[in-house]
């Protein structure tokens, strides 16, 4: 079994420069992992362009009504916090808000749930130069995008070397799940109030998680910067900041990845890198 570190990149909205430090970071340390968690809009692939080399779709159980044995008692009904299920004349389910749980067929007593499969999305492998990468697509419609992030990170856990986990923004029950086996933290923030607030949230999610982190400042000017402030204010570690800059905005926007290119800052990137490894050794 291999050994890995991951380091989990997150920011409190979308925008921020969640991708961008994501993979370059990738890039920079050579035979590494890029995962793209963020399943309802995955973007990585549009900077690396991999060769895909494995597909494979994801599947979740939803139940399966037999109307002839229901007797109507509506236990499922009452049970389902998720409202997926309603009683009519029959048991209606409503399968986009379904959460798989599984819980109805658990309380049915004459045995009229079972359970059936589900698709749910996709999961793809591929390779773009020293860069592994590993992402995945929700469905249009689906409620959770938990299960492909699962199947994602169950494909890393026995990979070797470091894997870097381009996160989805905010912080919600797919963030949780993208974080929750990380060895450290990466919090990207903007020199705003806005930027200082999203901040405030991710890095109370991260101490619920009780993990270690650092921060990211990007598009940084001389101005007045909340977010620095914030950091200063809980002791956070600053790794670096990274300045408003047209040039990496372009590469940016035309899916470039500023350490493969001719940058001008790119060794910030790298010294981003070590200031990371050595904080998760």
């Amino acid at each position: 079994m291999g050994t890995n570190k991951k380091i989990a990149v997150l920011s409190g909205k979308g925008g921020t420069g969640k991708t961008l430090v994501s993979v370059n970071l990738a890039t920079a340390e050579a035979n590494s992992y890029y995962v793209d968690c963020d399943v309802e809009e995955p973007n990585g692939h549009l900077y690396f362009n991999p060769q895909i080399c494995e597909e494979k779709a994801v599947s979740v159980l939803i139940p399966k009504v037999n109307h002839e044995l229901c007797t109507g008692c509506k236990e499922c009904v009452n049970f389902c916090k998720f409202n997926a299920l309603a009683f009519g004349e029959k048991v209606i389910l409503f399968k986009e808000i379904c959460h798989s749980c599984g819980g109805c067929a658990l309380v049915c007593s004459v045995k009229a749930i079972t359970e059936t499969e589900k698709m749910v999305g996709i999961v793809n492998i591929g390779v773009s130069d020293q860069v592994k990468t590993v992402g995945g697509m929700m469905n249009t419609g689906e409620a959770s995008g938990i299960p492909i992030i699962k199947n994602i990170l169950e494909y890393i856990k026995d990979k070797s070397g470091y894997v870097f986990i381009d996160c989805p923004p905010g912080s919600a029950c797919i963030v949780m799940e993208s974080i929750k086996d990380a060895d450290y933290c990466i919090l990207v923030a903007e020199p705003t109030i806005f930027g200082a607030h999203n901040l405030a949230m991710v890095y109370e999610l991260v101490r619920l998680f009780d993990k270690p982190c650092g921060v990211v400042l990007n598009k940084c000017t001389d101005g007045h910067n909340p977010s620095e402030e914030f950091c200063k204010e809980k002791s956070i570690e600053i790794l670096v900041k990274i300045p408003f800059d047209m040039e990496l905005g372009e590469l940016n926007s035309n899916g470039k990845i500023a350490v493969r290119e001719n940058y001008k800052n790119k060794e910030l990137f790298y010294s981003l890198l070590t200031k990371v490894k050595e904080a998760v050794e």
